[in-house]
Protein backbone atom coordinates (compact mmCIF):
# COMPACT_ATOMS: atom_id res chain seq x y z
CA UNK A 1 0.00 0.00 0.00
CA UNK A 2 1.47 3.26 -0.57
CA UNK A 3 0.18 7.07 0.23
CA UNK A 4 -0.92 9.67 -2.29
CA UNK A 5 0.66 12.54 -1.82
CA UNK A 6 -2.98 14.41 -2.69
CA UNK A 7 -5.61 13.52 -0.46
CA UNK A 8 -3.24 11.48 1.56
CA UNK A 9 -5.49 7.97 1.75
CA UNK A 10 -3.24 4.66 1.05
CA UNK A 11 -4.08 3.09 -1.80
CA UNK A 12 -3.07 -0.06 -3.93
CA UNK A 13 -0.83 0.97 -6.68
CA UNK A 14 -1.48 -2.49 -8.40
CA UNK A 15 -5.36 -2.09 -8.38
CA UNK A 16 -7.50 -1.84 -11.49
CA UNK A 17 -7.68 1.45 -13.40
CA UNK A 18 -10.22 3.23 -15.50
CA UNK A 19 -9.54 5.06 -18.42
CA UNK A 20 -9.83 8.49 -16.82
CA UNK A 21 -7.01 7.08 -14.12
CA UNK A 22 -4.83 6.24 -17.01
CA UNK A 23 -5.21 9.59 -18.76
CA UNK A 24 -4.45 10.51 -15.14
CA UNK A 25 -0.94 8.45 -15.34
CA UNK A 26 0.14 10.12 -18.30
CA UNK A 27 -0.56 13.39 -16.75
CA UNK A 28 1.17 12.38 -13.93
CA UNK A 29 4.38 11.45 -16.15
CA UNK A 30 4.51 14.11 -18.72
CA UNK A 31 2.94 17.30 -17.54
CA UNK A 32 3.33 17.22 -13.86
CA UNK A 33 6.14 14.50 -12.83
CA UNK A 34 4.69 12.86 -9.90
CA UNK A 35 4.14 9.58 -11.35
CA UNK A 36 3.73 6.70 -9.03
CA UNK A 37 2.63 9.50 -5.82
CA UNK A 38 -1.22 9.66 -6.67
CA UNK A 39 -4.22 7.31 -5.77
CA UNK A 40 -6.49 6.20 -8.79
CA UNK A 41 -9.20 8.66 -7.51
CA UNK A 42 -6.87 11.49 -7.34
CA UNK A 43 -5.79 10.80 -11.06
CA UNK A 44 -8.96 10.08 -11.90
CA UNK A 45 -10.54 13.97 -10.82
CA UNK A 46 -7.33 15.13 -12.27
CA UNK A 47 -7.74 13.74 -16.30
CA UNK A 48 -11.48 14.80 -15.29
CA UNK A 49 -10.60 18.42 -14.56
CA UNK A 50 -7.94 18.89 -17.19
CA UNK A 51 -10.25 18.03 -19.54
CA UNK A 52 -12.84 20.68 -18.70
CA UNK A 53 -10.42 23.46 -18.38
CA UNK A 54 -7.00 22.64 -20.26
CA UNK A 55 -7.53 22.58 -23.75
CA UNK A 56 -4.12 22.81 -24.76
CA UNK A 57 -4.06 18.65 -23.54
CA UNK A 58 -7.08 17.51 -25.44
CA UNK A 59 -6.05 17.65 -28.97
Amino acid sequence: MKQCTMCKKEYDENAEQSQYAEAGEWLAEEVWKDSGELCHLCLENRARLVMMYHHEYNS
